[in-house]
């Protein structure tokens, strides 16, 4: 007989950064095997596994699946699970303990939303060329006039979620006008476009709040970005995929775009990113034009958050496992 005592055998890979406290909880909880990343797997590994802590950029897909027999459940620190077969381990009663499963522990977690909003005030207010042009001994404020108060400037969110929720609620704090296009959500609140044309429509500010799937793949394109008002600002804070990359390097080189501000980036998960990335020429237009904010994704990357999000998934992938054997 197995020993019913023995902790579940996770397999964890350092590429994921957990914080102390979450890797001192991870080890009290499970028989940790640590490896650097999927790319240094091996069949005897996975074929113990039961727990599997995925990082994005790897897939657990079929084959993953398949190579591990006493898989019970699979846990991401991710409010998206784009590589996790879901519906493959749902068929194979495999448990996926992801953070877009817990709502109400997410509302707690603002940082996203704060970025975004700092995003809009960085980006609208010229600070980064009045930035560049203190750092260079010119003390003078006439060159960077913002176009418009955010008071004046109408906010456009694109997915009135969670997150998309809080931005328009910043946004409604700093007196903007909100309008937001959800086919999924109808709000008390704010005022929802007829579709998403009409909201780039209308807005001077477009922010991204919409989850990564295949259906939303390149949602914002050469249509809706040609359709947004002439000196009009795009900000992404949701997924790199989102958005067709082309499209908004050429409005931002034609000038019909104002400016852009991102902290995702297409193919930022695929293997081979770091690589491809120094030579995008969307980073090459950034290198050298004051209108593009470029951050690394680091919305959620506040060290609090990073703390209680790891161990929220941790103690999701403890609860499944105990579910499952009955207590």
């Amino acid at each position: 007989m197995s020993d019913r005592s023995a902790k579940p055998r996770g397999l964890y890979y350092s590429i994921l950064k957990y914080q102390p406290e979450s890797l001192d909880l991870l080890h009290r909880c499970f028989d940790v095997t640590v490896l650097e990343s999927p790319a240094h797997d091996t069949a005897a590994v996975l074929a113990r596994t039961e727990v599997l802590f995925a990082p994005l950029g790897f897939q657990v897909d079929r084959e993953k699946i398949d190579a591990c027999p006493q898989l019970k459940v699979v846990a991401s620190n991710t409010t998206g699970h784009p590589h996790i077969d879901v519906e493959y381990c749902r068929s194979r009663s495999v448990a996926v303990a992801c953070l877009k499963f817990a709502q109400d522990f997410l509302d707690r977690i603002t940082p996203t939303a704060e970025l975004t909003f700092g995003m809009i005030i960085v980006l609208t207010r010229n600070m980064l060329a009045a930035h560049k042009g203190a750092l260079a001994g010119t003390w003078d404020r006439r060159p960077f006039g913002a176009p418009a108060m955010l008071s004046r400037m109408r906010l456009g969110v694109v997915g009135l979620g969670r997150l998309g929720g809080r931005v328009a609620g910043y946004g409604a704090a700093f007196g903007m006008q909100v309008r937001y296009y959800d086919p999924f959500v109808v709000s008390p609140v704010y005022e929802r476009a007829t579709d998403l044309m009409a909201l780039a429509q209308w807005c001077d500010v477009l922010s991204i709040h919409v989850p990564h799937e295949k259906e939303t793949e390149g949602l914002i394109g050469y249509q809706v970005i040609g359709a947004m008002r002439p000196g009009s600002y795009l900000v992404n804070t949701a997924r790199g995929e989102l958005v067709e990359w082309q499209a908004l390097l050429e409005a931002l080189q034609s000038g019909h775009l104002a400016g852009a501000a991102c902290d995702v980036f297409e193919g930022e998960f695929e293997p081979g990113f770091t690589q491809k990335y120094p030579g995008h020429p969307f980073l090459a237009y950034a290198r050298s034009h004051d209108n593009v904010l470029l951050t690394p994704h680091i919305g959620g990357s506040t060290i609090d958050a990073w703390r209680e999000t790891e161990i929220k998934t941790i103690e999701m992938a403890r609860n499944a496992i105990a579910a499952r054997a009955g207590g």
